[in-house]
């Protein structure tokens, strides 16, 4: 009896020792799905000067002194999102960039190759218009808001944002010791505390991926009234894009005339 109770402890053992070490090797495939390039007659496409890889940002041009910068989710094609995006910030220049990996950038998505190349484009568009507004949806999120907290952005806007990835992992597998093993861990509520710009936070209220508490976390971390929260009924975390109010939220921080202001009081 003994024995037979050692040998399955042994077998638990090498179970979840296994199960550690494949999440440690394959983590990234859990956080990236990198798409393939688009075509779009809304936008060209442009190189970053970046000398160790070939980083490409989809842009839709646009002459004036506002620009928007979008960081899209894990599974995003920026070519695609532009519709919407022109469609929400008509009368501005609009960057999106191809992560590492995606739309016919080269190289591996890691999060600090993606925050890097991420100020490198903020520096190159603000270079050509002095006020930049950034857009950062789910995984870009934790991009966008660390790209306010290094550099002068106009105003930030967090579609279905979270506090971390790693408390998100944590969640999603409760037994393994995720602090440790995580290297891509997307501290967004490191960062918010910096943050200088007005935010507007939106998430989904059937988001399926980034829970409410998590949302709710990053935005208690804001300065007093510089953030708030609007939560769109009946849509998911994927879905939220084909919102009308997805749209008309977005709509309130674009430069032009039809446009409401951002206000800072919750709804």
């Amino acid at each position: 009896m003994r024995r037979t109770i050692t040998t399955l402890l042994l077998i638990a053992a090498c179970v979840y020792g296994f199960a550690c070490a494949a999440l440690a090797v394959f983590q990234r495939s859990f956080i990236y799905f990198p798409q393939p390039a688009y075509p779009t007659g809304l936008a060209v496409t442009q190189r970053l000067p970046i000398a160790d890889a070939t980083v490409l940002a989809t842009v839709h041009e646009h002459a004036g002194a506002t620009a928007v910068i979008y960081f899209g989710g894990n599974g995003d094609a920026a070519a695609l999102q532009m519709p919407s995006l022109v469609e929400a910030f008509p009368d501005t220049a609009i960057f999106a960039l191809n992560y590492r990996g995606y739309g016919g950038s080269s190289g591996q998505p890691t999060e600090a190759a993606l925050q890097a190349d991420a100020l490198v484009l903020f520096d190159d568009v603000r270079a050509r218009h002095a006020d930049v507004i950034v857009v950062g949806r789910s995984l870009g999120s934790g991009i966008a808001i660390r790209l306010a907290a290094l550099r002068p952005v106009k105003s930030l806007v967090l579609v279905t944002p979270y506090s971390s990835i790693e408390e998100l992992a944590q969640q999603r597998f409760p037994v393994i010791p995720v602090h440790w093993l995580l290297v891509d861990k997307y501290e967004s509520w490191r960062h918010a505390p910096e943050v200088r710009a007005p935010t507007l936070l939106i998430a989904a209220q059937n988001d399926q991926v980034v829970p409410r508490w998590s949302t709710e976390e990053l935005l208690a971390r804001f300065r007093p009234g510089l953030a708030r929260l609007a939560v769109i009924p009946e849509v998911g975390h994927g879905s939220i894009v084909l919102s009308r109010e997805y749209l008309h939220l977005l709509q309130e921080v674009a430069p032009h005339e039809r446009a409401a202001p951002l206000a800072l009081k919750n709804r």
